[in-house]
């Protein structure tokens, strides 16, 4: 195969910065480092006065505005929560969440590590409108957590990486029912029935056989989110019910598969070549045939999983941290630093957690009821409690509902962001001293 010098320099360099585990959560790190940094800046004003320019959407007389911060966070998050959509149906249809036996252990420190962070936080937060942010330490940002997780090579043990990955999985569930029920502004009801009608047809669509991703793009986007969108149940539960829809069977089975690219390969291998940089007309209808063959052995779950990962990594999240997490460190940092939302938010993060996944896994495991996962230890299992205490994306944006105030928003991004550090760091060095060491703690 001939390797060009745009291959060599560009294409393959790119390629493998894109597939490298790490660098969405260097990339999302450096976005929200930016906003930070711009936000103490002579250029403070103008970053902040970006994001409150408004833009509609509409026809006939009827739109929808909304300013950029809003279409960030209702719009292109609504791709994001697609996609984490559709990584919830796969872990379900095939993946670690499809036999509850494996099931057990991530679900309930997920659980465990959901509830412990909203009980802290309403310790600090008892009553009054900042007890709204119990929602914000709930979550773990699944690219930060794993994109430590891979900094650390080959040594972490795989049982570690899906422990953590269904563990983030089933988090992210638990924070899509907390939107839909908790954080939802006055709802309508002809919107919302309007919805369901349209979620309906999808539903539908997929029990008769339509596998085209355009279509559920089209009934997805200007039928469910639409309605979503205007009915006041926040848009991004429209994703992850449009991304359940989306067909996860094959039209070719494994076995044919295999059978027809062997026939097909021949086939290439005999035909007569023109001796040219271009294929003949035969050769082109039989690339054309493993082409079609190809597509119809992967489910247009995967396929579209597959295709929209590297966008929502490498775009749509850098985005959402760049215009979410822009914190001025003023003269207030004091008071936003020792505030009752800060604390609530911070310790809710990483005391919380910890609680949640280690402390409840490790009196299960005291117990008998529940064992770890082979080449996993307690020493792991702790490792892990810090990396599920790193809230980020999916704790910015629950913070972004949960308050209308400003103030009380700054402080809940810095409990955010000082938890995710840390997190991040205690983390990443408990795991790779259990690497080094068979370690068993209790």
């Amino acid at each position: 195969m001939r390797v060009t010098k745009a291959d060599k320099w560009i294409v393959n360099p790119l390629q493998k910065f894109i597939n490298n585990s790490t660098t969405s959560g260097i990339v999302l790190f450096s976005s929200a480092l930016i906003a930070i940094i711009i936000s103490n800046s002579p250029w403070s004003t103008q970053f902040h006065d970006l994001w409150e320019i408004e833009f509609s959407i509409g026809f006939d007389g009827h739109f929808i505005t909304k300013n950029l911060h809003h279409w960030i966070n209702d719009g292109l998050m609504a791709v994001f929560f697609f996609v984490v959509g559709l990584e919830l149906k796969r872990e379900i249809v095939g993946g670690e969440l499809k036999n509850p036996k494996n099931a057990i252990l991530p679900i309930t420190a997920a659980i465990g590590g959901m509830i412990f962070p909203a009980i802290i936080y309403l310790a600090f937060n008892p009553t009054g409108e900042t007890s709204d942010g119990w929602g914000i330490p709930m979550a773990t940002d699944i690219a930060f957590a794993l994109g430590v997780l891979y900094l650390l090579g080959n040594k972490v043990p795989l049982s570690l990486k899906i422990f953590l990955t269904a563990l983030a999985i089933v988090d992210d569930i638990g924070a899509v029912l907390v939107i839909a029920f908790f954080y939802t502004s006055d709802i309508s009801f002809i919107s919302l029935a309007t919805g369901a009608i349209f979620l309906l047809i999808l539903i539908v669509s997929n029990l008769i056989g339509v596998r085209n991703t355009v279509y559920y793009a089209i009934i997805g986007i200007g039928g469910l989110w639409l309605a979503f969108l205007m009915s006041g149940v926040h848009a991004t539960i429209a994703a992850v019910l449009a991304a359940m829809t989306i067909p996860a069977d094959v039209k070719v089975s494994e076995k044919i598969y295999i059978e027809k690219m062997n026939t097909l390969i021949n086939k290439f291998k005999n035909e007569k070549p023109n001796k040219s940089s271009t294929v003949t007309n035969h050769q082109l209808h039989i690339v054309e045939d493993i082409r079609m063959y190809s597509k119809e052995a992967l489910t247009p779950l995967q396929r579209l999983e597959h295709i929209m990962h590297p966008f929502v990594a490498f775009l749509i999240m850098p985005i959402f941290a760049f215009s979410n997490a822009g914190v001025s460190l003023s003269g207030d940092v004091l008071s936003q630093i020792s505030s009752t939302v800060f604390f609530g938010v911070f310790f809710g993060l990483i005391v919380g957690k910890l609680m949640g996944v280690f402390g409840v896994v490790s009196i299960l495991l005291k117990l008998k009821w529940v064992k770890l996962p082979d080449g996993m230890n307690k020493l792991h299992l702790l490792g892990v409690g810090f990396l599920a205490s790193i809230g980020f994306t999916m704790s910015l944006f629950i913070g972004g509902l949960a308050f209308i105030d400003k103030i009380y928003i700054a402080e809940a991004k810095m409990g955010v962001l000082f938890a995710s550090i840390l997190a991040s760091i205690a983390g990443y060095y408990i795991i790779r001293i259990a690497n080094k060491k068979e370690v068993e703690l209790g």
